[in-house]
């Protein structure tokens, strides 16, 4: 979440208020503390544009542009 959100350069309380949620509640994802619902889940690809596999896609040094990617939407 933390690598969308700063794709599409928002603050942590512009972030959440997008997606509904609490700041605190999006740090604990943000650092694994804490996992998203199913139904928060749907919310956020709903929120996002994206889609739930989009959701977990993690850049690597074999996938370019994913940052554009996100951004774009």
């Amino acid at each position: 979440m933390k690598g969308i959100r700063l794709a599409r350069k928002k603050s942590q309380e512009e972030f959440a208020e997008l997606l509904g949620i609490s700041v605190d509640f999006l740090s604990l994802i943000e650092r694994g503390i804490n996992a998203p619902s199913f139904e928060n889940l749907d919310a956020f690809a709903a929120q996002l544009k994206m889609s739930h596999a989009e959701l977990f896609t993690f850049p690597d040094e074999t996938t370019s542009g994913l940052a554009e990617v996100i951004a774009s939407k």
